[in-house]
């Protein structure tokens, strides 16, 4: 559900206001990149995620039937927790199992099952014997794969391209204010092929592949929309 205005726990001081913008953003709750929709207090520049903004305060996970993950505004206990999808360390906003001790960043637990955008088809998978077109490992965490099954990528990876590739959010010289980047970074080249064909089948695969992680890149940021992929996918090409 969408709120043009809320107020929320965390940003007691002002009201949060939907916008919408390809300029990315940390997000304050669970310290996550994001894109796309947020809530925003442009007085303090405080921005959520959708998800962080209005969290459901339970949720089940199709990949975890047993589990009963409860919302948290910061990690249980005093050691490092990482999340079970795509295994980066968690420092705000969460979702949590007691019983199991699982953890999942919002936008990770609210990851979509199926990514359809007409031409592509990417299924979301807890485990696949499949290579990952950026590592070309199998296994690690979740996973994104086409119905063709040519195509997989890790949850993992894609949040790796992301930082590997984009400068971070913040200028140390600048005493912690955040960067005012205009877009996120290029991953050109960040893909792998892993299949012995000829080169004008290499290109179609690639071209395919990079298809496929536009869509994933958005879902992993917050806001799989196609108006997002577009423009994640003219940073790939570019």
């Amino acid at each position: 559900m969408k709120y043009s205005e809320i107020s929320h726990f965390s940003h007691p001081l002002h009201p949060l206001k939907f916008v919408y913008s390809e300029f990315p953003f940390k997000c304050d709750g669970c310290k996550e990149v994001g894109i796309g929709s947020r809530y925003k207090c442009s007085k303090c520049d405080f921005d959520l995620h959708m998800h962080c903004a209005i969290p459901s305060p339970s949720i089940f996970h199709p990949f975890y039937y047993k589990c009963s993950f409860q919302f948290m505004s910061r990690p249980p206990g005093d050691k490092p927790r990482y999340c079970n999808a795509c295994e980066r360390i968690v420092s705000g906003f969460l979702y949590h199992c007691r019983d199991c001790g699982f953890d999942l960043h919002p936008c990770c637990a609210k990851l979509p099952m199926v990514l359809d955008d007409g031409e592509v088809k990417l299924y979301l998978h807890r485990k696949v014997s499949a290579t990952c077109h950026k590592c070309g490992r199998q296994g690690r965490s979740w996973s994104y794969r086409s119905s063709c099954k040519k195509y997989n990528l890790h949850v993992a990876c894609v949040k790796d391209m992301l930082v590997e590739n984009w400068a971070e959010l913040y200028h140390p010289e600048n005493n912690g204010n955040k960067k005012k980047d205009n877009k996120i970074p290029s991953l050109k080249n960040a893909l792998q092929t892993h299949h012995q064909k000829s080169k004008g089948k290499v290109q179609k695969c690639c071209e395919m592949a990079g298809l496929a992680v536009q869509f994933v890149i958005s879902a992993v940021l917050g806001d799989p929309t196609t108006i997002i992929a577009g423009f994640i996918g003219s940073l790939i090409a570019g």
